[in-house]
């Protein structure tokens, strides 16, 4: 008989969208209690170690037109990407799907041979509609093999660090070699490592802002550069522009965000900016004097009001100077990230932050010319070390 996939996801996926697995039997399919089964592994490291992953078995009815068997793995494999970017940024998984049939004859089953998927990849990231399911990555932005939605002109001071990420491991595209760089005071070229198998380095990071580590330019008069991936001296994708701008009047608070690719986009919020602190409590009324003394007494500083629980929120809120539109859909992906960061005056140093802002009116040049946004944050560190 012939049974065979016929869907399957991108070479690799972004997990927290339909990461699908379709197979399909024509013949066989009408017998008692058919099934579909799929066998699901995934695991991390060397992408020969299966052997040592996580398995799940899976099994469905014949549904829908066509009597076949979708399998939705997104869930699964999204459950097992808890690295957070910060620690590990290529939190990249391996995963692979065998399946085969089987259905009842009389008081035993009958199981068909097993079909193997081959191996795929998955990060922790989503699609966005209109998107269709199963996409390659590598059609969802125009700077791939660049990790980002852009914007393809930005912002940055001369004094700010931070790291892109760019994808160096096979999706079915050229792999790049090197980051090229074209700026006010010269060129300049990062070089990047090879993939070699291991799902710990399919990602590469690299300089993207002035003062980080191994940025190949000049900095003295540099006022302006791009980037772009290369392989050799091929072009891939769009290069990305970034304009230097002027300290401000206001302390900057630089934020970045892990974006739908699972890796970090920055911005510099350089207009005003407020800290507020705010406390909670609970209280009780406990028994004052001298109960198990021979008499009862009690002391002037007795309470018969006091605290059990105190903890405190603090809250810091931050606004854009004036900026294109072009900004509109990475801010939506900082309003929906669950990993974001204030970097501390330009080091290593991270405080974790979670969004407050929940709802924003997306502005657009032509109806309000002018657009600058507003965003709360909550430290995601209390005043009080509890552990």
């Amino acid at each position: 008989m012939s049974y065979s996939f016929i869907q399957t996801p991108a070479t690799m996926s972004l997990a927290q969208s339909p990461v699908i697995f379709a197979v399909s039997s024509s013949t066989l399919v009408g017998q008692n209690n058919f099934q579909y089964v799929g066998e699901l592994t995934i695991w991390t490291g060397s992408v020969s170690a299966s052997g040592s992953g996580d398995a799940w078995t899976l099994a469905k009815y014949p549904s829908g037109q066509g009597f076949t068997g979708i399998f939705d793995l997104s869930r699964i494999v999204n459950s097992t990407q808890t690295t957070l970017t910060q620690t590990n940024v290529s939190a990249v998984s391996y995963l692979k799907f065998d399946s085969y049939y089987r259905y009842q004859s009389g008081s035993s089953y009958i199981t068909g041979s097993p079909i193997s998927s081959g191996v795929y990849k998955a990060v922790d990231g989503y699609q966005i509609f209109p998107e269709p399911i199963g996409e390659s990555v590598y059609d969802m932005t125009p700077h791939w093999p660049l990790m980002t939605d852009g914007p393809a002109t930005q912002s940055v001071f001369i004094d700010n660090i931070g790291q892109g990420a760019v994808y160096v491991g096979n999706v079915g595209t050229t792999i790049p070699t090197r980051i090229v760089y074209s700026g006010s005071t010269g060129n300049g070229v990062y070089a990047l490592s090879a993939a070699d198998g291991n799902s710990n380095n399919e990602v590469r990071t690299y300089p993207q802002a002035p003062a980080e580590t191994g940025f190949p330019l000049t900095l003295l008069g540099l006022t302006n550069y791009t980037l772009q991936a290369y392989s050799g001296s091929t072009a891939l994708g769009s290069k990305m522009t970034f304009n230097v701008d002027c300290e401000q009047k206001y302390p900057n608070i630089r934020i970045k965000w892990k974006n739908r690719y699972s890796e970090f986009d920055y911005f510099n919020f350089y207009m005003v900016n407020r800290k507020s602190f705010s406390s909670t409590k609970r209280t009780y009324q406990p028994q004052i004097g001298s109960w198990q003394q021979r008499t009862l007494a009690y002391n002037e500083y007795d309470s018969q009001t006091l605290n059990y629980i105190v903890d405190s929120n603090q809250n810091i809120s931050v606004n854009s100077f004036w900026i294109p539109e072009t900004y509109n859909d990475i801010f939506k992906q900082l309003l929906v990230s669950n990993e974001i960061y204030w970097m501390q005056e330009n080091t290593t140093n991270v405080k974790p932050l979670t969004i407050i802002t929940q709802n924003i009116n997306f502005k657009t040049g032509v109806n309000d010319h002018l657009i600058q946004y507003q965003f709360d944050f909550q430290f995601g560190q209390n005043y009080k070390l509890i552990i």
